[in-house]
């Protein structure tokens, strides 16, 4: 780890309003700069690691909403994560975190055939008649968590029914390779669909490699820095055999770890790699003409909800809102602290229920003070998250993708 990085904290307090965990406890051990003069503390010899350092640290969501309210550029997630990745490197992963991170996330078909049961289980009636008997309540309350989270799944994972190669609708002005998402192929595949389609009507030939692998974010939220590396190499090379304009993913967390592949790996391939990927709005706003043209009047009122590694980690803000604007009849409602954290973040709303709902909670109360009748959103922890918690509290109002929104508006 970088020591520089861990000295530059002034210790100014900037962070503290922007940290969702500080704001719940208001703990400075539970503040980033408290998790940065935790971390330096150790490096220094005058802390040991014991379990409650350890579980201080753990309570950081990785929302890098410091590294945006930081005067010196401090992110104290990015810290938290290096030491995690370095910790992991002296132990070693444990076996169940061997068998997902490198067994299971990096294979597709694994990973696809590993919901067939769930897919199963939701089909069947059987997921009905265990929550209408309450069976949950007999098991592990994190699987418990984990079956609460899952929405209904498509009958197919979209990486199976989408063809490599769709041509662009039109006058081809350019090539894109699609980036798709495990989370959004294996659940929001409605989402990716429209994004796919987007593009193809804006001109674009779009190349979705089959055999392209996990990003490496839950290998990098696990501290396995070896699987992520592998990923980035994996995908670097897969994407490295065609000729496309730009590399484009409609999941902000594929995106902010995509575009740190030249962070992780030396050489030019991994550094001209990362600076190809686009997030799907980036591209919808370069194309705001052409989109204005295909919109159709849509008489709903929506707010967005920034997901973290769209708005902290590869700084997007102003283009989901104002492509949202360019549909017509449609009613902008601007979501206080839009950019808050929603409690997700990656497994945390699995491995710290308490927190991740004080968190959500906040959010749900912002959408009801909206007065929306759309959330909308562009990540998939965001979108599981949300959509949970809107079920339980806002059931009136509908959680979109944002390109879900704007395909909906083409269609209406």
């Amino acid at each position: 780890m970088d020591y520089v990085k861990l000295i530059n904290c002034m210790r100014c307090g900037m962070c503290l309003p922007a940290c969702p965990t500080y704001r719940e406890t208001f703990l400075e051990t539970a503040s980033p700069r408290g998790r940065v003069a935790l971390i330096r503390k150790l490096q220094e010899g005058e802390l040991d690691q014991s379990e409650r350092l350890l579980e201080y640290l753990s309570l950081c969501l990785d929302c890098q909403a410091c590294a945006s309210a930081c005067p010196c550029g401090v992110n104290a997630g990015e810290l938290v994560a290096e030491f995690t990745c370095e910790r992991k490197s002296d132990s070693g992963l444990g076996f169940m975190e061997n068998l997902i991170l490198r067994k299971l996330v990096p294979h597709p078909d694994r990973l696809e055939t590993s919901m067939a049961p769930m897919r199963l289980y939701q089909n069947s009636g059987l997921q009905k008649l265990v929550r209408t008997l309450g069976l949950l309540k007999m098991f592990p309350k994190p699987l418990e968590r984990m079956e609460g989270l899952l929405p209904t799944l498509p009958s197919r994972p979209l990486r199976q029914e989408i063809h490599e190669i769709t041509p662009a609708v039109g006058t081809e002005l350019g090539t894109v390779g699609f980036f798709l998402g495990c989370v959004m192929s294996l659940i929001f595949s409605d989402a990716s669909r429209a994004t796919i389609r987007l593009l193809s009507l804006f001109g674009y030939k779009v190349i979705t490699p089959r055999n392209q692998v996990c990003c490496g974010a839950p290998n990098m939220l696990g501290g396995d820095l070896i699987g992520l590396n592998e990923a980035a190499r994996t995908n670097i090379e897969i994407f490295g055999g065609y000729e496309v304009d730009f590399i484009v993913t409609d999941c902000g967390g594929c995106g902010a770890e995509l575009k740190k592949y030249g962070h992780h790996i030396e050489g030019e391939p991994a550094t001209a790699f990362s600076a190809k990927v686009r997030d799907i709005s980036q591209v919808l706003a370069m194309n705001a003409e052409t989109l204005t043209l295909l919109l159709k009047p849509l008489k709903q009122t929506v707010t967005y909800h920034d997901p973290c590694h769209i708005a902290h980690c590869q700084g997007i803000r102003k283009e989901p809102r104002e492509l949202l604007k360019l549909v017509p009849g449609l009613e902008y409602k601007e979501l206080e602290s839009a950019d808050a954290c929603c409690g997700s973040a990656g497994t945390y709303n699995i491995t710290k229920p308490e927190m991740s709902d004080l968190i959500l909670q906040r959010k749900l109360d912002t959408v009801r003070a909206s007065g929306a009748d759309i959330l909308v959103t562009s990540n998939p922890g965001c979108l599981l998250q949300l959509k949970k918690g809107l079920a339980d509290s806002l059931p009136d109002v509908k959680l979109m993708h944002l390109t879900e929104v704007l395909a909906l508006s083409i269609d209406s």
